[in-house]
């Protein structure tokens, strides 16, 4: 089985953006690195040959920042099979009130809605795996 590709959004200057490239790299970096990989959305959405290859074809979950949704739509045009989708907007509706931080640092509120969003995209690594063995 090959790996699942992970593909957070690169909303520079919006914290809704480096909490997902947070919880992308929590999850390719400590929770599922044999089972998970992360590719570049700048690469894909500006067509690099080596970028889409490595998505092309493979089970991918994406993770937004916003409703744009342009890591799910630039996974999907590049040939990756998207099997979910997260915004880590939609982790505030669960923490309203909480300040999570800044787009060059997260609070500690920030910090625990990386650490809830990744726990859930992690469950959701398994049951792809499984569902495609």
């Amino acid at each position: 089985m090959s790996k699942v590709v992970i593909v957070p959004c690169s909303g520079i200057g919006k914290v809704y953006g480096l909490m997902a490239r947070e919880a992308a790299l929590k999850v390719t970096d400590e929770l599922k690195p044999e089972q998970t990989r992360t590719v570049c959305l700048a690469h894909i959405v500006t067509g690099d040959a080596a970028a889409k290859e490595k998505i092309e074809g493979l089970p991918c979950i994406t993770i937004d920042g916003c409703p744009k949704l342009c890591a799910a739509k630039s996974a999907a045009q590049s040939g990756g099979i998207v099997k979910a989708q997260y915004r880590s907007v939609d982790e505030m509706r669960e923490h309203r009130g909480a300040d999570p931080g800044t787009p060059a640092e997260l609070s500690k509120d920030g910090w625990q809605m990386v650490d809830e969003l990744s726990e859930k995209i992690a469950k959701n690594v398994d049951e792809i795996i499984k569902e495609d063995q």
